[in-house]
């Protein structure tokens, strides 16, 4: 059992036939606390780039890293080419390294491999007239949103008008009929 007293982490026999779970103790908070930091670290992103990839000079290094991290894998959609294990992603780390290693800037790689495949293939697209939708959908969403609900309680504003004579003779029937059943 584990036990903790005045800022200090002890460990303590447990009694026999009982658990720490059946008594409650201030431990069980504790193991629940790491657990769920273990969880919580565990859950790091994982870099996909290979020992073989990885070029010998730190600098061209980081720079093919940074690259790499502008572009998106197209087998795996929303990841980058960094954080893809994927062998289109493989190949196109390669080709961002082998353009650098040959003297190509950061932004003279991405509009290669941008020329190649598309705008699709970074992560954040220029906009323009066929990504509008992309930068301006989450206003457009929110702007609707807006409007449903000013709408919405619009609709609760308007005052109900009072059940005229015959209407409440006909309501009192039907009821009368209900509660006979």
């Amino acid at each position: 059992m584990i036990r903790l007293r005045r800022n200090t982490l002890t460990v303590v026999p447990a009694r026999a036939g009982t658990t720490e779970i059946e008594k409650g103790g201030p431990g069980r908070g504790l193991l629940y606390l790491l657990f769920f930091l273990l969880l919580v670290l565990g859950a790091s992103p994982a870099y996909a780039v290979r020992p073989d990839e990885m070029l010998a000079d730190p600098v061209l290094e980081a720079r093919a890293r940074e690259v790499s991290r502008e572009l998106r894998c197209l087998v795996c959609r929303n990841q980058s080419i960094d954080d893809s294990d994927a062998d289109l992603a493989h190949d196109l780390r390669v080709l961002v390294r082998e353009r650098l290693k040959s003297g190509d800037s950061n932004e003279q790689t991405i509009g290669f491999v941008r020329a190649r495949y598309g705008d699709f293939v970074l992560l954040r697209p220029p906009f323009a007239i066929g990504t509008a939708l992309l930068w301006g959908g989450p206003l457009l969403v929110l702007l609707l949103g807006a409007v449903a609900v000013v709408r919405l309680y619009r609709r609760r504003d308007v005052p109900v008008p009072p059940l005229s004579a015959e209407e409440r003779q006909r309501l009192s029937a039907v009821l009368e009929e209900e509660g006979s059943r």
